[in-house]
């Protein structure tokens, strides 16, 4: 069994939404990022690259390679988890969460749940996805940004 641990972080910036978990959220801003600035995407992709010891998501989809601007974090999430395949790992189970004052996410953590799930071709009931506040503190706190944090318990295939 392997463990690994992720985080992002991004500010507002222009925009009429928020990437979350492969969900567009209504907001009255967009986040400032190379690519679609998915934190939650981002800081699961970065657990399942420290669990299997293969450095973070910057190695792997870095900012300053053009394939990458404006692109799906739905993409770079699916290709990590082909890693695991390709190391024989499946995941046990993740769970997330994503610090914010604003937008509201809970009417959306439902259909985040379940495209990490398709993503990575696993149950919807081994995908936990949280939302909190900062309660008014720091810079999530005062509305200049989002973050998010993910954890997953990867196991060998057929354990």
């Amino acid at each position: 069994m392997r463990i690994g641990i992720g985080y992002d972080v991004h500010a507002f910036g222009p925009g009429d939404h928020v990437m979350l978990g492969g969900v567009r959220v209504p907001h009255e801003q967009g986040v400032v990022a190379h690519s679609d600035g998915d934190v939650l995407l981002h800081a699961l992709c970065d657990a399942l690259l420290g669990a299997l010891a293969l450095g973070d998501i910057g190695q792997h989809f870095p900012p300053s390679d053009p394939r990458w601007k404006d692109a799906d974090s739905r993409v770079m999430l699916r290709h990590v988890g082909g890693m695991l395949a390709e190391h024989g790992m499946q995941i046990a189970n993740l769970d997330t969460v994503v610090v914010c004052e604003r937008p509201k996410l809970a009417p959306h953590v439902i259909a985040m749940r379940e495209c990490i799930a398709e993503d990575l071709a696993m149950p919807v009931g081994a995908v936990s996805v949280k939302a909190t506040t900062s309660e008014r503190l720091g810079f999530t706190g005062r509305g200049e940004g989002i973050a998010a944090q993910a954890v997953v318990l990867l196991r060998r295939e057929g354990e």
